[in-house]
């Protein structure tokens, strides 16, 4: 049975999808407020701008703070379809999201379940709340069709 998902995690793969389809890697992000209110939604452009941290983290993280004009998310969560990276990570600590839901963890490049476990750290400045695995296959599913239409 398919897992139900949130309505930001959708809205994540909504971004990703569309990442996909300027050729980025599929990756996408969505910040809500404490009410589930959606603030933000981004996907990977780092191709696009030709920027290495346009990453969907990043720039969701740039809008909400924006929108919100403070550069502490504290009542925040975070939504994405893939395990943030350390770049991204940081950038989470830092801005203080409250809750991180990601889908699909990345063996390779993942900072939070593997790699440096970033906010296990005892140099982690802010550590949020991390919940992984919602949409795993979906996530799964779709990295793996990216890559390989790209092979």
């Amino acid at each position: 049975m398919k897992q139900k998902l949130p309505v930001p995690m959708v809205a994540a793969f909504a971004e990703a999808r569309a990442a996909a389809a300027r050729g980025e890697v599929p990756v996408g992000a969505v910040i809500c407020d404490a009410q589930g209110i959606v603030v933000a939604k981004a996907g990977n452009r780092t191709l696009e701008w030709k920027d290495p941290t346009a990453h969907a983290e990043m720039l969701v993280i740039r809008e909400a703070a924006k929108a919100l004009a403070s550069e502490r998310l504290i009542n925040c969560d975070l939504y994405v379809t893939l395990e943030p990276c350390a770049m991204c990570a940081a950038a989470i600590s830092f801005a203080r999201v409250r809750r991180v839901y990601f889908a699909a963890g990345d063996e390779k490049m993942g900072a939070v379940e593997n790699g440096p476990r970033f906010f296990s750290q005892p140099t982690c400045h802010h550590t949020p709340e991390i919940y992984g695995g919602i949409g795993e296959t979906e996530a799964q599913i779709l990295l793996k069709d990216f890559f390989r239409n790209r092979r």
